[in-house]
C-alpha cells in the first residue's frame, strides 16, 4: 500500500548523458561524443575512464594493492593495469602514485598543489598553511578542490592567509565570514591545525549584538540581560561540557526575538517597561497574536527570578492537537522507505529510525558508526542499552555504512553515520526534516505514533531507557495512548 501523501523525490545528480554520440563505449555500451582511451577491450568513454583512474583496491588476479582500471572480469572483481593488459602508465611523474594523469604527466593532487601554491604566492612557510595545503590535496576527490578554489571568495581568503592580512586563527577567520571560511575552519580543526571551537556559540554572540543594535534603551536593556545572563551563559555551559549547542541556540533565538517584539510593543503602545508591565499587558499580548508569543514565558521567569518584575506570570502552553499517523499509515511509510526509491539512502534510513524508534531528528543526525553493531541480530544504541534492528531494515543500514554520503569532503574516518558537508560535522536536522517533508512524511506525526505504540507494548520506563527519552515524556505518551498501569496489571493477571 502506498503511503498517503507520498511525493517521490528523485535526486539525479550531474548533467544528462548524451545518447546520440558518434561512438559507442565498449565498456558501458553508451553512445558518446568523447573517447578518452583505447584499451584492450576497445574504446573507453570519459566517464568510464574517470571512474577507472579513481578505483583503488586489491587486484583480483595478482593480489596487489594498486589502481584498478581493468574491466569487471566477473561480478565484484577488478583488475590492475598489468593484469588487464592496459599499457598506459598511470603513475604521476612527481609523486609516483598511481592516480591517473590530470595535467600532462602529473596527477590531480599534484595539480591542485601547484594551483594552491600559485594562488598563495609560492610554497607557504607557515606550518599551519602547509598543513592546510596538504589537507586540501588529500581530499578523496581532488577535482572537487580544483573547482572549489576557482571561487573569487576562496582566492581572496587563501591569499589573505598567505600574506598575513588574515591570521590563521579563529579570530582571523572571523574577519571574513562565509561558507568558504567555515569550510576551511572545519578542515583545519579536523586536521588539528586549529584548536577545537564550538561553531554555534560565536555566531550566537554576533547575532545577539546584531539583534540589539539600534533598539531603544528601555527595550535593549532587559533584552540584553535576558540574552546574556540566561541564554548565552547556558549555551557556554553546554559548550564547556562538550555538548551540542545548536538546539539551545535555535530555541534561544526564538525566545529572544519574541521577547524583543513584546518589549517593543509594550514600549510603543503603553510607554511601559518590563518593570511597570502588568498581568493585563501579558494576557493581551498572548491573546492577540500567534502561539509563538508564548515563547516570552522564559523571559518572565527570569524577570521574576532577578526581581525585575515579580507580579506577572505565564503558564506553560499546552498544544491543542498532537499530530499522529494511523498504524496503517505508519506501516505504509516504513514499507516505502525500506523497499521504495522515493528518496536517497541516507534520508530513507533517517525516516525509518523515526518511524520505528521514535527518534527526534537531532538524535538521528548525531548517531555515530559505533552505535551500530552488525551482529546477529544487528543492534543500535540510542539510550542506556542497545535495541535490535529487524530485517530488512538492517540490510538498509548496512548499505548506508558502506555508502555514506559526503565522504569526499569529510573523509573516510568521520565518526558520523550521517556525515555533513563540512569536515568532522554531521547533517543538520533541518536538512533531513525538509527532505522528508518534501516526500510527504510528517516527522512529528511519525514520532508520536511510534512512541505511542511502543509505550503500549512495553512499560514506559523501559521504552525511555532504550530510546533515550526521559521517564516523564514516556509516561506522558502512555497517557495519550490510553495506557495505564491498571491495564498492565490486568494484562498480567489474565495471562496463564
Amino acid at each position: 500500500m502506498e503511503p498517503q501523501g507520498l511525493v517521490p523525490h528523485y535526486s539525479v545528480r550531474g548533467r544528462p548523458r548524451l545518447t546520440d554520440g558518434y561512438w559507442t563505449c565498449d565498456r558501458c555500451g553508451r553512445s558518446t561524443t568523447r573517447i578518452q582511451a583505447h584499451w584492450p577491450e576497445g574504446r573507453i568513454c570519459f566517464t568510464c575512464w574517470f571512474t577507472a583512474i579513481h578505483t583503488h583496491g586489491i587486484c583480483s588476479c595478482c593480489g596487489a594493492v594498486r589502481l584498478l582500471p581493468g574491466p569487471l572480469a566477473q561480478a565484484g572483481t577488478l583488475l590492475c593495469a598489468d593484469c588487464a593488459g592496459i599499457a598506459d602508465d598511470f603513475r604521476c611523474a612527481r609523486c609516483g602514485e598511481e592516480n591517473g594523469h590530470h595535467r600532462g604527466k602529473i596527477c590531480a593532487r599534484c595539480a591542485v598543489r601547484d594551483d594552491l601554491h600559485q594562488i598563495m604566492g609560492g610554497t607557504p612557510t607557515d606550518p599551519i598553511l602547509l598543513g592546510l595545503v596538504d589537507a586540501l590535496c588529500r581530499a578523496k576527490r581532488p577535482e572537487s578542490t580544483m573547482i572549489w578554489k576557482r571561487s573569487p571568495k576562496v582566492i581572496a581568503l587563501l591569499r589573505g592567509l598567505a600574506d598575513g592580512s588574515i591570521p590563521a586563527t579563529h579570530e582571523g577567520l572571523d574577519r571574513l565570514p562565509g561558507r568558504a571560511t567555515e569550510h576551511l575552519r572545519a578542515l583545519m580543526q579536523h586536521h588539528q591545525l586549529l584548536p577545537p571551537r564550538d561553531r554555534w556559540l560565536p555566531r550566537f554572540e554576533q547575532w545577539i549584538e546584531m539583534k540589539l543594535d539600534g533598539l531603544p534603551g528601555e527595550v535593549a536593556r532587559p533584552a540584553r540581560h535576558f540574552a546574556t545572563w540566561h541564554h548565552l551563559r547556558r549555551t557556554c555551559e553546554i559548550a564547556d561540557d562538550g555538548g551540542d549547542t545548536q538546539p539551545s541556540v535555535r530555541s534561544a533565538k526564538q525566545e529572544i526575538t519574541e521577547t524583543i517584539k513584546f518589549l517593543t510593543w509594550l514600549h510603543e503602545t503603553y510607554g511601559r517597561t518590563i518593570e511597570s508591565c502588568t498581568q493585563y499587558d501579558v494576557d493581551q499580548w498572548i491573546a492577540t497574536g500567534p502561539t509563538t508569543r508564548h515563547a516570552i514565558r522564559t523571559f518572565l521567569v527570569v524577570c521574576k527570578r532577578d526581581k525585575l518584575n515579580t507580579t506577572v506570570t505565564l503558564g506553560h502552553r499546552v498544544a491543542r492537537t498532537s499530530p499522529e499517523l494511523t498504524q496503517d499509515q505508519r506501516i505504509a511509510w516504513i514499507g516505502e522507505l525500506v523497499t521504495g526509491t522515493s528518496e536517497t539512502l541516507s534520508y530513507r534510513v533517517a525516516g525509518v529510525l523515526i518511524l520505528l524508534y521514535a527518534q527526534p531528528l537531532k538524535t538521528v543526525v548525531r548517531l555515530r558508526r559505533e552505535a551500530v553493531l552488525d551482529g546477529v541480530p544487528m543492534t543500535i544504541t540510542f539510550g542506556t542499552h542497545p535495541v535490535d534492528v529487524p530485517e530488512p531494515f538492517a540490510d538498509l543500514v548496512r548499505q548506508l555504512l558502506r555508502h555514506r554520503t559526503n565522504l569526499r569532503i569529510t573523509g573516510e574516518d568521520t565518526p558520523w553515520l550521517f556525515p555533513g558537508r563540512q569536515a568532522d560535522t554531521h547533517m543538520f536536522p533541518d536538512t533531513v526534516m525538509h527532505r522528508l517533508q518534501r516526500i510527504g512524511m510528517s516527522n512529528l506525526g511519525a514520532r508520536n505514533s511510534a512512541l505511542n505504540g511502543l509505550v503500549i507494548e512495553c512499560p514506559p520506563p523501559i521504552v525511555a531507557n532504550a530510546l533515550g527519552y526521559s521517564h516523564q515524556v514516556a509516561f506522558h505518551h502512555a497517557e495519550l495512548a490510553g495506557e495505564t498501569w491498571a491495564r498492565y496489571t490486568g494484562r498480567t493477571i489474565r495471562q496463564p
